[in-house]
């Protein structure tokens, strides 16, 4: 086989790649629009919403703040001196930004082996097991996306010790969170009577 035939053999699966990296969607701030556009979303945050009891304008709203739709998400690089590169911020992936460390234990308990971050169905599924499991050890309502964003970003522990006071910025972006949610819940609610 000849390399040109190869090279287009190779390109062709990659454009094919059903991993969900590509681009967002066009509208992230209208909940309809978004879900017309990406049904497949809506479906995905539905059976996690069912699975796990966390309401999709829940979901909808932290997997806004966390990737902004962008499935091949990733932190951004550091650099020593502006110039030499040292890795990335950290091992965050996927729509969910999942750390390796919480998806290796989200895989572990739930059996999902064959689950990916950059994969919409498993992100979800992953956002709705945390979520559950903070509604369950720290009694954050599933339906409470600010204090759901907080033990999100901060680790249940880190929560629990209100690590997150002394980050104003992270209060204010878990308030925009609960925001956000709350706008969804309506955008939601009003797109479904249409």
């Amino acid at each position: 086989m000849n390399r040109y035939l190869k090279l287009g053999i190779i390109l062709l699966v990659a454009s094919c790649g059903g991993g969900g990296g590509g681009k967002p969607p066009r509208n992230l701030d209208n909940a309809c629009a978004l879900v017309a556009e990406r049904p497949a979303y809506l479906q995905a945050m539905r059976k996690a919403e069912r699975r796990w009891g966390v309401p999709v304008h829940v979901q909808m709203a932290a997997i806004h703040q966390e990737s902004k739709f962008v499935g091949n998400a990733r932190t951004p690089h550091q650099y020593a001196l502006g110039i030499i590169p040292l890795g990335r911020q950290s091992s965050a992936f996927g729509y969910s930004q999942a750390l390796d460390g919480t998806w290796d234990e989200y895989l572990q308990e739930t059996g999902q082996r064959r689950a990916r971050r950059d994969n919409i169905r498993d992100a979800t599924d992953f956002m709705g097991w945390y979520m559950q499991n903070s509604t369950r050890r720290l009694g954050i309502s599933p339906h409470d996306a600010r204090n759901q964003y907080l033990a999100y970003h901060e680790g249940r522990s880190g929560f629990a010790r209100g690590s997150y006071n002394s980050k104003s910025w992270l209060v204010a972006v878990a308030a925009q969170v609960g925001a956000r949610s709350e706008m969804y819940r309506q955008q939601l609610a009003s797109c479904r009577r249409a």
